[in-house]
């Protein structure tokens, strides 16, 4: 991810609070006053979005001051002050609901992918998002899943050659199935990994035949994962995903599968609550 495509996100997101401006700070704050003020954590979770936060008070203030206390990644407790500004008190509050709107989001995301992954603790198996994200932030809400331990699958539709079910449907109406389908999108010249989506044991069966580089076991029994990872020669790498959820998401990879892909770490994460707080401050020449 770009350090353009974080700011055009960050740009947009300001636009959105105040692109116009902010009447209440610009009202009551004078501008010549400064401040101390801290970002205090309100639950346990996974901290990500901080060096995001960052940006959004460094691009309307370049000379604050800013201290990341606990990075991306690491675990935080309620109570804990994960960043400390000192600048001034009318960027600091113009910026203060920008900020903290990345920082639950993000942080959101990382907690849960934090706990999905220590269900699976021990086995070897990956985890991995989807595009199931919120447009316009799908890199952010990715970074936020690899910041926890995830990993990320394709951030667009050009990275990959994926066979979804809707595609062999469409192609069914000229006679086309599995096989065919997968030997076609094994010609594209760019030589990409292909894909493809099954749902029965017949359609792994077909897929085999064609030798894709994965095959996508989607909304399966776990009876039939575990028959299926029992056929795939290992030369194909194997992802579950559908109906995937933290209590039965360790039964899912005890079959043997080598990825779990699972959206429900960036389109159903809450948010994780954070606030910001000003225990001191005083006025500039």
């Amino acid at each position: 991810m770009s350090q353009s495509q974080i700011e055009k996100i960050i740009d947009n997101a300001c636009d959105e609070d105040f692109a116009r401006g902010d009447i209440t700070t610009e009202t009551l704050i004078p501008s010549s006053l400064a401040g101390r003020a801290i970002i205090v954590a309100k639950q346990d979770g996974i901290m990500a979005g901080a060096e995001v936060a960052k940006i959004v008070f460094m691009k309307h203030d370049p000379n604050m001051e800013i201290d990341i206390l606990i990075e991306d990644g690491k675990k935080i407790k309620a109570g804990d002050v994960v960043m400390v500004l000192n600048g001034r008190v009318i960027n600091i509050l113009k910026c203060e609901r920008t900020a903290l709107n990345f920082l639950t989001h993000l942080s959101g995301i990382a907690s849960l992918t934090a706990k999905y992954i220590s269900k699976v603790e021990g086995l070897n198996v990956s985890l991995a998002d989807t595009r199931k994200t919120i447009p316009g932030m799908r890199m952010l809400e990715k970074y936020a899943v690899y910041a926890a331990g995830g990993k990320s699958n394709r951030p667009d539709l050009a990275c990959g050659v994926l066979i979804k079910d809707n595609h062999l449907m469409a192609l069914s109406a000229k006679g086309i199935g599995i096989k065919e389908a997968i030997e076609k999108a094994k010609t594209n010249k760019s030589k990409l990994p292909v894909i493809v989506e099954v749902n029965t044991l017949e359609q792994v069966a077909q897929a085999i035949e064609a030798g894709p580089s994965s095959i996508l076991l989607d909304n399966m029994s776990v009876e039939d994962m575990k028959k299926a990872v029992d056929i795939i020669p290992e030369t194909i790498k194997i992802e579950a995903s559908g109906n995937i959820n933290l209590d039965n998401i360790r039964e899912v990879a005890m079959t043997g599968v080598d990825v779990i892909s699972v959206g429900a770490l960036t389109h159903s994460a809450p948010s994780l609550d954070f606030s910001l707080e000003f225990p001191v401050q005083q006025e500039t020449e």
